[in-house]
Formats: structure tokens, C-alpha cells, sequence
């Protein structure tokens, strides 16, 4: 993987990775570029195919992952969740720096490849302001909002671990966080 520093921006569901990205698009849209995931979930009301996420079937995931074709991929909530190695050479055929939003068994799975992306952790400054900003959406049922709740605290939990992020930002303040998250990247 040519061209510059992939930069993987990781954080439970809620705390405010998406809300970060579409700033920085929107601020920097021709130096960064966004890496559109693969997932078997369905899309939620506004989502578009390509532009969100690749929605495709479990078959076609697998068939693409047993062929190599994934820099990492995991399972969350009954669904399949991916980044293609195509998905990461088309921002960077753009000659844009490549973010990727992804979870942390996805970070630790990049640890093992050679993108050598800078780690950015987002997280909530309490589970229950991430439990607030979730009931808030109103996109999750009950039994899937306890699901991310549960996996957020598994994964703040791991996001602990020395190394593995060079930049934790506690999003109490979208513009505090925002300018966190900038000074960083336009380093």
C-alpha cells in the first residue's frame, strides 16, 4: 500500500467518530478521503450504497475475505464488517490520506498487516452519556442498543492497552474534540 499515512479512527458505536469524519471531509475533502466499509447489515433510513458502506451479502463478503481481498474484518451484532484492500488503494489513487473507521478487533487485525496507519481512539467521556447519544438516535431496538452498550464496554476497556492508539480523545465537546483531532492529522 503506496502513498501516505492511512489514519484508522477507532471508538465505540455513538462516540462521535462519524459526526469527527464528516467534519474533516467536509473541512479537508481534498486531502482526506474516506474508506467505505463492507457490511452485510442492512442500510439504516439515508444510508447510500457506496457512499456509507458496500452492503452486500454474507456470501459475497466471505467469497472476498476467503480470496485475500480484506485488510480486516470482523463480526459485530450477527453482521460482517470489512475493509477491503481496494476500498483503501482508491483513496489513495486520489493521492488523499485514507481514514478508516473501525472497531478495535479491526485495529488489532491492522497491527498485523503493513499499512502502518496513525491510531486514533474517539470515546465518549461516560458510558452513560454514549448510553444518552444512543437512545437519542432512535435507530436501535432495545436488545441492540444493550448489544453496542455491552461491546462499548469491551471495547474501552481494550483501547486501554499501552501502544495501541497514538491519540486518545474523550469527546465531551465536538469542538474541543474536533481540534484534537485535527492538530494531529495536519501534523
Amino acid at each position: 500500500m503506496q502513498g501516505p499515512r492511512p489514519v484508522v479512527l477507532s471508538g465505540p458505536s455513538g462516540a462521535g467518530k462519524s459526526t469527527l469524519l464528516k467534519k474533516l471531509l467536509k473541512d479537508y475533502e481534498n486531502i482526506f478521503g474516506f474508506s467505505v466499509s463492507h457490511t452485510t447489515r442492512q442500510p439504516r433510513p439515508g444510508e447510500v450504497n457506496g457512499k456509507d458502506y458496500h452492503f452486500v451479502t454474507r456470501e459475497e463478503m466471505q467469497k472476498e475475505i476467503d480470496a485475500g481481498e480484506f485488510i480486516e474484518h470482523a463480526e459485530f451484532s450477527g453482521n460482517m464488517y470489512g475493509t477491503s484492500k481496494g476500498a483503501v488503494q482508491a483513496v489513495q489513487a486520489q493521492n488523499q490520506i485514507c481514514v478508516l473507521d473501525i472497531d478495535i478487533q479491526g485495529v488489532k487485525n491492522i497491527k498485523r498487516t503493513d499499512l502502518n496507519p496513525i491510531y486514533i481512539s474517539v470515546q465518549p467521556p461516560s458510558i452513560d452519556i454514549l448510553e444518552k447519544r444512543l437512545r437519542d438516535r432512535k435507530t436501535e431496538t432495545e436488545e441492540s442498543l444493550l448489544k453496542r452498550l455491552t461491546a462499548a464496554r469491551v471495547d474501552l476497556e481494550l483501547s486501554k492497552e499501552p501502544g495501541l492508539f497514538d491519540l486518545v480523545i474523550i469527546n465531551d465537546d465536538l469542538e474541543k474534540a474536533y481540534c484534537e483531532l485535527k492538530e494531529i492529522l495536519l501534523e
